[in-house]
């Protein structure tokens, strides 16, 4: 079977938790015997491919999706979009484009049960259509060990610190951290990529020195391990995860970890880490403070690990694909 992937047009000029999802989905089918083509729009690949995968239902997916099922291919699409009634009417996103996708595709493959819920209700599209695939942490941080003092050494950082790996952008809503831990008497590291420059110009502002930004660190990196293992939480207060790939990975290598609320985090963390309101500063604060007094959850790790791999994605993907190429198949 072959497969042709392809994202919205500009999806990895500032790549994030989507872009490493498909990639990851890639290598993972790959080793199963799926081949994957990464669409190339110099050298268009529809003649040699038997389904079609659109990675999101961002502005700019529909004239190839659209070209996708006049060419008689079956179309599948990850939205990978957490949605609610009162962002729906917010003029946030594409309303339009997203019905007119989720309409279109021949099944949907959001990353929790959650999600398909809340995009079968707010968009009234059927419930059968949807087809939940585990996002999943990357076989790199479960194989290899962590050594805390690398990252400590390399940035010549002090514990104890909190961390946040995330681009740099509202809906990651490091504003509201930084205004929560400059009461706190610990400091942040952020790493990520800088998305709104403007946003991150008033995070330095609003922070008064309690945060260091240190860049991107490469995903496959001894040093993201290190930030992991030696961190004392980490905090990913977004605004909405589906569920979040950062705090996987930092669960996955023993840290402690504080979350939003919003999105589907509560079905893959369970009572393993602490949930806060993004849109308050002090439930984020009281969060972090709670984290900090807290053992480590002793059975969350390998939740995660035996629970959320690309591996099982990878299996579950390769089902929905092979049903809609060989439909006598059951699902």
């Amino acid at each position: 079977m072959r497969v042709l992937f392809n994202a919205f047009p500009i999806a990895f000029d500032c790549p994030g938790g989507g872009e490493v999802q498909l990639l990851k989905c890639k290598e993972a089918l790959e080793s199963l015997g799926v081949e994957v083509v990464l669409y190339d729009m110099w050298q268009p690949q529809f003649d040699q491919v038997d389904i079609v995968h659109h990675f999101s239902v961002q502005g700019g997916s529909s004239i190839f999706c659209n070209y996708a099922k006049a060419k008689g291919l079956p179309l599948v699409i990850s939205p990978i979009l957490w949605i609610t009634q009162e962002s729906y009417g917010a003029g946030i996103y594409p309303i339009g484009e997203i019905q007119h996708l989720l309409n279109l595709a021949d099944a949907l493959l959001p990353n929790s049960k959650a999600e398909a819920e809340a995009l079968a209700s707010i968009f009234q599209v059927p419930r059968e259509k949807f087809f939940p695939i585990v996002n999943g942490v990357d076989d790199y941080f479960l194989r290899h060990g962590a050594d805390a003092q690398l990252f400590l050494d390399t940035y010549g950082i002090e514990p104890p610190f909190l961390l946040n790996v995330a681009n740099i952008e509202p809906r990651k809503n490091q504003l509201n951290l930084v205004q929560a831990v400059r009461d706190l008497d610990i400091p942040l590291v952020m790493l990520g990529n800088i998305r709104d420059q403007a946003y991150f110009d008033r995070c330095v502002e609003a922070g008064q020195g309690c945060f260091r930004y240190l860049g991107y660190v490469e995903h496959h990196s001894s040093l993201l391990l290190s930030a992991y293992r030696a961190c004392s939480v980490c905090v990913l207060p977004s605004l909405l995860e589906t569920p979040g790939l950062a705090a996987l990975e930092a669960a996955a290598k023993g840290a402690k970890v504080v979350i939003t609320q919003e999105g589907c985090t509560q079905e893959y963390f369970g009572d393993g880490v602490t949930y806060v309101d993004p849109t308050s500063v002090e439930s984020i604060r009281q969060g972090i403070r709670q984290q900090l007094a807290a053992p480590v959850s002793p059975d969350l790790a390998a939740h995660i690990a035996t629970s959320f791999t690309w591996q099982r994605a990878a299996q579950q993907l390769q089902q929905v694909y092979t049903q809609l190429v060989q439909p006598l198949i059951p699902l």
